[in-house]
């Protein structure tokens, strides 16, 4: 959910998927969002736990805000934000939803080191981490620390520690063999640690299919390839928008392209589809994102039905309501601000979109077994 959308151009679309969701007596999937909520208050974060209660079996507790890199390292307490931050978001997680524990090592603009988190969110790295690399072995001290403490605090049935990780090799492929340096470091020693906890990291689905983007396919198939020994599952961050067919019709085997890829499980990590038309700038371009709901409703459809179909782990809509209100208090920009905030299954407003209809059709059918 990031930073490609810089990346879209104006191309040939491709025929529409006809894919539909397919009844079926079970499903091999939960369904799940983030808590991010429609504005800054109160009422907007316990609106959106209510929601995820009743609308999913399944959330996620994401931080992609930075590391507390010298209070990990030294062992010493975070800082009263985060222990306030995690608290509150264990009270209010649902007893009986399955938990994702989302982190990472690397920075929002997945370009390198993640960004300290403090008594504020994305602070500028203090000395010396500033200087680190990947490898460096505070680095590796400091994160098995962070991740071992925020494991024992949540207690997660799913653990991911790196988030949309093969962007550092579309980014900054200079960096990329220090990460991986981290990255099997941490997988060993986190699965030695949690030997029955699931654990993954995930990567930007669109990046791995050639064509869709303007990446190196070669690159993004030798970062695949790293990184497959050391993740119990392939989860994949997909936003269909942000490719060349941005929102126009989607090849019907995208699905069947992505699940070829591997023999390990699959998740969605996190996704979603613009119901409105928005306008973005892309360097000095303003360009339009037709959309609307029935085009949700499609690829929604489009995306149970691969699920179905490749008994994927979970699906993971990000947001849960557009959050108009919460862009225009930060701002306002066409900016990548702006790349998510009509992708609710409920509008600005709180009405449900076509799309949930689907969504809670599915979440009525019984759970398959193991």
């Amino acid at each position: 959910m990031r930073r490609f959308v810089c990346l879209l151009i104006l191309l040939t679309l491709l025929p529409v998927s006809t894919a539909q969701f397919q009844d079926a007596p079970e499903r091999p999937f939960r369904l799940g969002f983030t808590p991010f909520p429609y504005e800054i208050s109160i009422e907007a974060v316990e609106y959106t736990y209510d929601r995820i209660r009743e609308d999913a079996d399944l959330i996620v507790q994401h931080f992609d805000n930075g590391v507390p890199w010298p209070e990990a390292l030294a062992g010493t307490p975070y800082s009263k934000q985060i222990q306030d931050d995690w608290s509150y978001r264990r009270y209010l997680t649902p007893a009986d939803h399955e938990l994702i524990v989302t982190v990472t090592p690397i920075n929002f603009r997945r370009d390198g080191l993640a960004a300290y988190r403090g008594e504020a969110d994305d602070m500028p790295l203090p000395a010396p981490w500033d200087g680190y690399s990947f490898d460096h072995p505070d680095v590796y001290t400091a994160f098995l620390r962070y991740c071992q403490d925020i494991i024992d605090y949540f207690q997660p049935d799913t653990f991911l520690f790196g988030i949309e990780v093969n962007l550092l090799m579309k980014i900054r492929p200079d960096l990329w063999e220090s990460y991986m340096t981290l990255h099997r470091q941490m997988y060993a020693a986190l699965k030695e640690a949690y030997p029955d906890l699931t654990l993954m990291v995930s990567v930007t689905g669109i990046d791995l299919l050639e064509g869709y983007t303007e990446v190196d396919h070669a690159d993004q198939m030798r970062a695949l390839a790293d990184i497959l020994p050391y993740t119990d599952v392939l989860g994949l961050s997909i936003y269909p928008y942000m490719t060349r067919y941005m929102t126009g019709p989607l090849p019907g085997d995208m699905f069947d392209q992505l699940a070829a890829l591997t023999d390990k499980p699959i998740a969605v990590t996190e996704t979603g589809y613009p119901a409105q038309t928005f306008h973005i700038m892309v360097g000095d371009t303003r360009v339009e994102m037709t959309s609307d709901a029935q085009k949700q409703a499609d690829y929604i459809a489009f995306l149970l039905d691969a699920a179905q179909e490749y008994d994927f782990l979970f699906v993971v809509n990000f947001v849960l309501r557009d959050y108009d209100r919460l862009w225009e208090a930060i701002g306002g920009q066409e900016d990548l601000t702006i790349a998510w905030r009509d992708t609710g299954l409920y509008d600005e407003g709180g009405a449900a979109r076509a799309a949930l209809d689907l969504w809670r059709e599915a979440l009525a059918r019984p759970l398959k077994q193991p």
